[in-house]
């Protein structure tokens, strides 16, 4: 087995430079197991924070070396939360979307590597006055939420920001990432390894509702949508520097651009959502992809997906003669 060699690899004792995304509700232990076992790093999708949920997640991993995700304005509501998951020693903590200077010490107190996802440059310098181990560069081609940075210009200049400042920190590029082209360019740009989202929510082990995974193979990278509609309907109070991008459905097309006439109309339609997402409904509910969809054509394991990566990339920088090959 070819294997692709990166400061990212040697630094997380993995086979491959590749981390999927802790997704909320889609991004489980089953997930995150799959990733690790496969030679990447699985992360757990801590979401809004459910510890019991939590718990669960870390047992349907089995014993494998994964990490958990956090978003950092939700977690410090239930700081407890954070306790809770280090108890199980996950290889690392992703705080996104927020400060993480709070949590920052108890991560490291636990002997797991603290990775901060940033989505502009003040974001890197915050994650870098912090020590971050890892920092996530994420454009907003990104499914989920995020800002409005691209990867493609993103990446290198946090690449040479942390290069001059503090060079030991390793940095993932994430956001529009779905095969080895993406990891490949990924690390021409700079990137030590990638954050894969979108390509590993359509997996077999994603908890993601058949319909749902059906919408992503039928949509191109013109079908997702910038948004805040989601978050108005299931009534999260995201800072609103952040939008979600999910897929153009009937939700979107009905709601997108009156966003005010549906927060006077959330008592209703609020509900009216959750029902669609619990039902898998694809048309009347938020459905978490991004730009990536287009480059999906099938559902298929979550190892088959992070070692076809890994080799695709390997081949596309060996031909370039970049590549580090053993």
């Amino acid at each position: 087995m070819t294997n692709l060699a990166t400061r990212f690899t040697r630094a997380l004792e993995v086979r491959h430079p590749i981390v999927s995304a802790p997704m909320a509700f889609a991004g489980g232990g089953a997930l995150a197991a799959a990733v690790s076992r496969a030679g990447g790093l699985g992360l757990i999708g801590g979401g809004y924070g459910d510890p019991s949920w939590l718990a669960e997640q870390f047992d349907v991993a089995e014993g494998e070396r994964v990490g958990v995700g956090f978003i950092t304005w939700s977690l410090r509501k239930s700081p407890g939360l954070l306790t809770d998951v280090l108890k199980h020693s996950p290889a690392a903590v992703m705080l996104s979307f927020g400060d993480p200077r709070p949590f920052v010490d108890d991560i490291r107190a636990a002997g797991a590597k603290l990775i901060c996802q940033c989505q502009d440059m003040q974001h890197v310098a915050d994650a870098l006055d912090v020590g971050a181990d890892v920092v996530v560069a994420q454009g907003a081609e990104a499914g989920g939420h995020g800002a409005l940075r691209g990867t493609l210009t993103l990446v290198p200049e946090a690449a040479d920001v942390i290069a001059a400042q503090a060079p030991d920190t390793l940095l993932l590029a994430a956001g529009g990432i779905a095969d080895g082209r993406g990891l490949a360019a990924a690390l021409m740009l700079g990137a030590d390894g990638v954050l894969v989202g979108t390509r590993l929510w359509a997996s077999n082990e994603a908890l993601v509702k058949p319909r749902h995974h059906a919408a992503i193979v039928e949509t191109h990278g013109d079908g997702t949508i910038r948004t805040r509609v989601a978050d108005i309907a299931r009534q999260l109070p995201w800072p609103r520097s952040f939008t979600a991008r999910i897929r153009r459905n009937t939700f979107t097309d009905r709601w997108h651009g009156r966003e005010d006439e549906l927060e006077r109309n959330v008592a209703s339609e609020g509900p009216r959502y959750r029902l669609a997402f619990s039902e898998g409904d694809p048309e009347n509910t938020g459905v978490w992809f991004g730009e990536a969809a287009g480059l999906i054509h099938a559902i298929e394991p979550a190892a088959l997906i992070v070692e076809r990566m890994a080799g695709e990339a390997a081949l596309c920088l060996e031909r370039r003669g970049g590549a580090i090959l053993f």
